[in-house]
């Protein structure tokens, strides 16, 4: 018996199929109501909280880290959402825990305590430990996050992403908001994220 070749079709829908399955998906739902992803237990100062993010607080959110490893930023990005603005940053091995919460300004950079001007009349301060945005276990320390220092998404709140440090294997970065907003941190793994949702109604 003679095997005859797939149409074209069905080799396509078949490849579509497997894509489909190869993750991703939950960096585009929202994360609070979802039994797939691990929230941190953060530590709440108010009551405030916002439908269809389950557990969104302006209180801080807090996780340890679950290893020693020091994780290394590789890609940082924000867009709106049906609800919610999603900030996400991603890390080529492991995710890091984080603390997540509103400061006063001015806000200061880490090591140096410059002030950083951040757009926005509130602020999202995004500490992450332990993490990098270079790799320090090699001679020359490349850079493993290449993309932009500062930079104003595609979003509804979000005004502006600014890094405000890399010290002692503690990385932050300031989320510039039009107000105080409730909000929800998901640490996921494939790839390692740590994933902030801003309610946007």
């Amino acid at each position: 018996m003679i095997a005859r070749p797939l149409p074209a079709l069905a080799v396509a829908a078949a490849a579509a199929l497997l894509l489909a399955g190869c993750g991703g998906d939950d960096d585009e739902q929202a994360l609070g109501t979802t039994s797939t992803a691990t929230t941190g237990t953060g530590t709440t100062t108010t009551g405030t909280t916002t439908t269809g993010l389950e557990g969104a607080s302006t209180g801080a959110a807090v996780e340890k880290g679950t290893s020693e490893e020091v994780a290394l930023l590789t890609h940082v990005r924000a867009a709106r959402h049906d609800g919610f603005d999603r900030v996400v940053f991603e890390f080529r091995n492991v995710a890091p825990g984080y603390d997540v919460r509103y400061v006063e300004k001015p806000v200061q950079a880490d090591g140096s305590g410059d002030e950083v001007p951040v757009q926005g009349d509130a602020v999202l301060l995004v500490r992450m430990e332990p993490a990098l945005d270079a790799d320090l276990t090699q001679e020359t320390a490349p850079r493993t996050y290449l993309g932009p220092q500062r930079f104003s998404p595609d979003a509804a709140v979000v005004e502006e992403l600014v890094r405000t440090g890399g010290f002692e294997a503690v990385l932050t970065w300031a989320v510039g908001l039009d107000e105080k907003r409730p909000f929800v941190v998901t640490r996921l793994e494939s790839p390692p994220r740590v994933v902030i949702d801003i309610a946007t109604g």
